[in-house]
């Protein structure tokens, strides 16, 4: 609870105090950043964390970093995964596709999975954080925090041995799955072991094998073992399933791995320019928010790292609170806005535990075709939808129970605007704003913070309907409705206001 006794600053040194570089963090201060927020960034490791770690952007995320305007640099840092290829005894056994695209799949520009190592990921991110006037200072470690009524106090320890006190309005723990900002707030973890194997992780560099392919060798005891290449390096990522709970990743131990499990020697790995051990969890903050201090990412939910959920469902996370933030903050929203972001992102988080337990059980299994397409039909994030929330009001008098309904992802179809010009929606939606989609018929007048587009034809308008829709910056529909008496009530409570109310 927050401590009344804590003075108010006058102003505090930032709007946004965010804990926590990774992708998740990073991704939220962009958010923040183009919205005008004041936001600060503190990293507790020297520099952001090496590793290709979480590699697999999913077509949701994509869309998400296109909105943010770091799209074109990922698409050329990264590739399109590789089809893979299984070797046995030394010998190639043919290739085969993990991921089969899911032609049910909601319409998506974005390809659904595509490969990037996590340092690029964060270092894109970083640039843009700095090209929007963010901050980013790495060398800090949060070792308190307190709540007052109207701000919070955090206590940052340096890495030279100094230490000072920030304040914030607000506070983000995106500090992974050892969260200060978590264990601070005394928020526990609701996890259960579900006898998932251990696995190593590295960066390696290897002779021996081409780069056109994801490499692997799948018939050992303790599970498969994988080299895929990682695109702009000279790098693979090597991930191995082991026997027991204890391992020590080092060089020495990596070479020895691929010597026992594949038909390299241990002298082809020439580099190994990462490593790291895991034993995969999966758990469930109790609560994402406590007071002026909210929790995203692997702070808030911890995956095994089947199908690359962690980092696409931290990102979606960020996507889902910056907005709402924004709002709060520069717009006057009511604080209550915020309670949403748990409403809305734990359900999700608590589905994705049960999939990435699934998926990393499975692991991957040449030529699977049921596998394959199950991750075909799992793996974008475009389904996810907020029906249930109290932000999703869908006021048609019509409206079809298996059509588009007010919470779920707009459709980025093609559509033509009354000026006579045939964008597909995300053109029209990119940027922090709302979107005012009128579907043949009349928009209301215009209103600040909204943009509003008269739509007359495409495929957009079929699939949408008659009538007016509102859709968040997150791009959910947040009302649907016949006419704009409604308009006006929902606008208030994301802290706009509205000529027709």
């Amino acid at each position: 609870m927050p401590d009344p006794t804590l003075q108010t600053p006058l102003r505090p040194a930032v709007d946004v105090l965010v804990v926590g570089g990774g992708p998740t963090g990073l991704t939220l201060a962009c958010d923040l950043a183009r919205r005008g927020v004041r936001t600060h960034v503190i990293e507790a490791a020297d520099e952001l964390s090496a590793g290709s770690r979480g590699k697999s952007l999913q077509a949701r995320t994509l869309e998400t970093f296109d909105d943010l305007g770091v799209d074109d640099a990922l698409k050329a840092a990264g590739a399109a995964f590789p089809p893979m290829q299984t070797w046995r005894d030394g010998e190639r056994q043919g290739e085969w596709q993990l991921i089969e695209p899911d032609p049910e799949a909601p319409v998506s520009r974005q390809p659904q999975q595509w490969l990037v190592p996590q340092w690029r990921t964060q270092d894109i991110l970083r640039d843009r954080l700095l090209e929007l006037g963010g901050t980013l200072e790495c060398g800090a470690r949060l070792t308190s925090l307190a709540q007052a009524d109207t701000h919070v106090t955090a206590e940052v320890a340096r890495a030279d041995g100094g230490s000072r006190e920030m304040t914030a309005l607000y506070l983000v723990g995106a500090d992974g799955s050892h969260s200060a900002v978590r264990e601070s707030l005394g928020i526990a973890m609701k996890g259960e072991d579900r006898g998932l194997r251990s696995a190593v992780v590295a960066d390696v560099r290897v002779r021996g094998l081409d780069r056109d392919h994801w490499h692997i060798w799948p018939d050992d005891p303790p599970g498969e073992l994988l080299l895929c290449p990682l695109p702009g390096t000279a790098d693979f990522q090597l991930n191995a399933k082991i026997t027991g709970e204890e391992f020590t990743a080092t060089p020495e131990t990596v070479r020895s791995l691929v010597a026992a499990r594949t038909h390299l020697p241990a002298d082809a790995v020439t580099d190994v320019r990462w490593c790291s051990f895991y034993r995969p969890r999966t758990a469930l903050a109790e609560r994402f928010r406590e007071g002026r201090v909210l929790l995203a990412g692997d702070a808030a939910h911890l995956h095994p790292p089947g199908g690359g959920q962690g980092l696409n469902i931290g990102v979606q996370d960020a996507h889902n609170l910056g907005w709402k933030l924004g709002q709060v903050i520069a717009c006057h929203a009511p604080d209550t806005l915020l309670d949403s972001y748990e409403a809305e992102r734990r359900p999700v988080a608590a589905g994705v535990l049960d999939l990435s337990t699934r998926l990393y059980r499975a692991g991957r299994k040449p030529a699977d075709g049921d596998q394959s397409r199950y991750r075909g039909r799992v793996c974008h994030l475009l389904s996810v939808h907020y029906r249930d929330s109290e932000l999703s009001i869908d006021a048609r008098e019509r409206r079809s129970p298996a059509g588009v309904q007010a919470g779920d992802r707009a459709p980025d179809l093609a559509c033509v605007t009354a000026d006579g010009a045939r964008r597909n929606l995300f053109d029209l939606l990119r940027g922090p704003h709302f979107t005012l989609i009128a579907v043949n018929c009349a928009p209301p007048r215009a209103t600040a913070g909204i943009r509003t587009h008269q739509v007359t034809d495409g495929p957009l308008t079929r699939e949408l309907g008659t009538g007016l829709f509102l859709i968040r910056p997150d791009h959910h529909i947040g009302l649907a409705a016949d006419s704009p008496e409604q308009l006006g009530r929902y606008l208030a409570r994301v802290g706009l206001r509205s000529d027709e109310s």
